[in-house]
């Protein structure tokens, strides 16, 4: 089937390569194990038990507590800097501990 002129190119020709896109993006922000499942012509990506992303009908759907969050399937980036604003979460402060303050006991 010929491309018509004027086509915006998409990267993508199934959820599976959606998704995948999506997966990459993730590690940009902060996001470091997330795990893709696909079958059946569906694709899901998990990160943890509180996010669970999925294709539908031309977006990229995940839940925000009780609302269900639609993003355009052509903006994988967008999706995850929104899932980093809600998802993400700080790390653990280490205030006043510096790897190069530990005390070392002299070797005899």
């Amino acid at each position: 089937m010929p491309v018509q002129a004027g086509t915006p190119y998409l990267p993508w020709d199934s959820p599976r390569d959606a998704t995948r896109l999506l997966r990459y993006a993730l590690p940009r922000q902060g996001f470091t194990h997330t795990y893709q499942s696909n079958g059946y012509g569906m694709s899901a990506l998990s990160e943890s038990a509180e996010l669970n992303v999925w294709c539908e009908d031309g977006s990229l759907v995940w839940f925000e507590g009780s609302e269900l969050v639609h993003h355009p399937i052509d903006d994988p980036a967008g999706a995850a800097d929104r899932i980093a604003a809600r998802y993400r979460h700080p790390e653990s402060s280490q205030e006043g501990h510096s790897p190069t303050n530990s005390v070392r006991e002299p070797t005899v």
